[in-house]
């Protein structure tokens, strides 16, 4: 069940300079304790995402031009082809229990969560804003679809669990859609933008390999970009203040130890109900193995079932 999302515009995340990123690279101790950077990584960070244009910013991808260079000489990580389809089969176990991520195109039901219709391969909600902006978007490339006669509906109930003006033809007209490619390049791109993309470069600033670009990228899935303490970027400052990242000089396995920790206390707080397996038995058992790279043959378990990538 995914819990509530801010909407993009209210997040405000924290970013990483390349001078600190230099400064830990070049100190003798930055493979362990390193020095204490953490004053001028986030005095930084709040004038580079200072206000909604900076988040906005930040999520279009207009980082500094330092930035760029360090992210330019990055290795790909998460981002190569890949890599890239192994972190959907791993997340579509969990959202959609199942690896074959595609599959999820057409999918769209009220699960209960307060956010009316979660649908399509990342579980955009009408009542969190991503599934209102991926249908404007692709209505403006693509006028007759059949979802655009849905607008004004979306619009009203954007914010609320409300079905007024969707029922009782909007999922009909989703399926139908979803087997369209052009949607389906669509809701890939929703997805990059929105999720994907944010979570993988802010996670190759913190000097994160692999599984930190995962684990940030499925946090900024469930969770949503928000800076409130069950959200993405809160978490991640939280996270900072109980151990320091790569970039800090840090340990990367000890600080992603921390982050999965605060992650399934933010779960257990929104539902103390919850199934933490997606956290428990697949990101913290690839942890522990000392698997940073997720290099495959990979096997987890979600909510009870077992999947494996040879």
């Amino acid at each position: 069940m995914k819990p509530a999302r801010l909407l993009l515009a209210a997040a405000v995340p924290v970013l990483v300079t390349a001078s600190v990123l230099l400064l830990a690279s070049e100190d003798p101790g930055a493979g362990g304790a390193g020095p204490d950077l953490s004053s001028a990584y986030r005095s930084q960070a709040a004038e580079d995402a200072k206000g909604p244009e900076g988040a906005k910013a930040w999520a279009e991808g207009r980082v500094s031009a330092a930035d760029a260079d360090v992210l330019a000489d990055a290795p790909p990580g998460l981002a190569a082809p890949a890599e890239k389809d192994l972190a959907q089969q791993l997340v579509a176990s969990a959202e959609n229990s199942t690896l074959d991520w595609r599959s999820a195109y057409a999918y769209i039901e009220d699960i209960g969560d307060g956010q009316g219709y979660t649908a399509g391969i990342i579980g955009f909600c009408t009542g969190t804003d991503d599934l209102l902006s991926l249908v404007e978007g692709y209505t403006k490339a693509h006028p007759d679809n059949r979802l655009a006669t849905y607008l004004p509906a979306l619009r009203a109930v954007d914010g609320t669990d409300s079905h007024e003006g969707l029922d009782p033809g909007f999922t009909a007209a989703w399926k139908a859609e979803a087997a369209v490619p052009a949607f389906q390049k669509a809701q890939d791109t929703a997805r990059d933008r929105v999720y994907f993309d944010p979570a993988v470069r802010l996670a190759k600033l913190d000097g994160l390999g692999p599984i930190g670009q995962f684990v940030y990228y499925d946090a900024m899935v469930f969770h949503g970009p928000g800076t409130d303490p069950t959200s993405f970027y809160g978490m991640r400052e939280r996270a900072l203040e109980k151990a320091a990242s790569p970039t800090e000089g840090g340990s990367e396995k000890t600080y992603l130890g921390a982050f999965l920790g605060i992650r399934r206390a933010a779960m257990k707080t929104r539902d103390p109900d919850i199934d933490t397996s997606r956290v428990d038995t697949a990101q913290r058992r690839f942890l522990d193995e000392g698997n940073l790279d997720l290099r495959t043959p990979l096997e987890w378990q979600v909510y009870g079932e077992t999947y494996r990538v040879p």
